[in-house]
């Protein structure tokens, strides 16, 4: 029997992941956790197909906003660039606010609100719209990251692909939190760093049935991606080693200083969040109200458009 081992049993199976499947059960050449591996298999290659072509998409609105403005906006000369945030703005905003209002913020909350309280459930026009919405907010010179984008783009993959096999909320969990693995993994080169993600993050919890489907998804986008990225690290770290022990004392001090840094931008931006909630202007009109922030301060410094990884590098 096809049924997940931490729900009550008196749930009824839901699962019918299809007749070949089904036959394959009824015949004893399947077993419910093989039947979950091949399906992590295939959540990771779509998952690895799925970062790919976030990628692209976001060199493709870079080259377009940022080649395009300097020939259209060129009487503005090196400050064309304050004006590219604020066009993208005006793209995402009407695009979040009228299809998919969920797909708004850095999409990690959404995944886990998605996963704790709904079953999993993501409407499949959430991997599209979040696609084109994080990319041109990207492309434009927004800064923000690859990592919640690509996380709830691979989410709603998953949710969509477990929708369509109709399987059980157990499942629909484990399914979603192997395709954000995999986006996460083919995206940024670091399987593992995808599958811990996912395994804490997402789920909240680890557990022996959930464990193996979510490296697999991992190790399989990550394949994906170094095919098509190269199996280079997504940052390059010099080599390092400890020469004496006298030097983690240093260790401890620079985590005690980084610990109160990161509270404080969690609060700051908990605060902005709740500032721009309650900005005067439609919804649909405050992208291009950051993007207007966004166009000042990374007239200062054009490596702060975009993901900044170039700067973290």
């Amino acid at each position: 029997m096809f049924t997940d081992t931490n729900e009550a049993s008196s749930t009824p199976p839901t699962d019918n992941p299809g007749a070949l499947f089904s036959r394959a059960k009824a015949n004893g050449l399947l077993t419910a956790n093989t039947t979950l591996l091949f399906l992590a298999i295939l959540t990771g290659v779509g998952g690895g197909l799925g970062a790919v072509a976030f990628r692209w998409l976001i060199r493709s609105f870079h080259t377009a906003f940022f080649d395009g403005g300097a020939t259209a906006f060129s009487f503005m000369g090196p400050y064309y660039t304050i004006v590219l945030p604020v066009l993208g703005g005006l793209i995402i905003g009407p695009l979040i606010n009228k299809f998919a209002p969920e797909t708004k913020g850095s999409g990690v909350p959404e995944i886990m609100d998605a996963v704790a309280m709904h079953g999993g459930f993501i409407r499949p026009r959430v991997a599209v719209i979040k696609s084109l919405a994080a990319s041109i907010c990207i492309g434009s010179g927004g800064s923000v990251g690859r990592e919640g984008p690509i996380g709830q783009i691979g989410a709603a993959l998953g949710a969509t692909f477990a929708g369509l096999l109709r399987l059980s909320e157990g499942r629909t969990r484990t399914l979603v939190a192997c395709a954000v693995a995999a986006g996460i993994a083919a995206t940024f080169n670091a399987p593992i760093g995808g599958a811990f993600f996912a395994l804490e993050l997402i789920l909240g919890r680890w557990t022996a049935e959930a464990f193996a489907p979510v490296v697999v998804a991992s190790v399989t986008a990550s394949a994906i991606g170094r095919a098509v990225f190269g199996d280079v690290p997504a940052f390059a770290v010099p080599a390092y080693g400890i020469a004496s022990f006298t030097e983690l004392p240093a260790f401890l001090i620079l985590g005690l200083l980084t610990a109160p840094i990161a509270v404080a931008f969690i609060r700051l931006l908990t605060l902005a969040e709740d500032f721009f909630a309650r900005f005067p202007v439609p919804p649909w009109l405050l992208p291009a109200v950051g993007g207007i922030l966004m166009g000042f301060i990374g007239m200062y410094d054009h490596s702060l458009y975009g993901v900044g990884y170039g700067k973290i590098q």
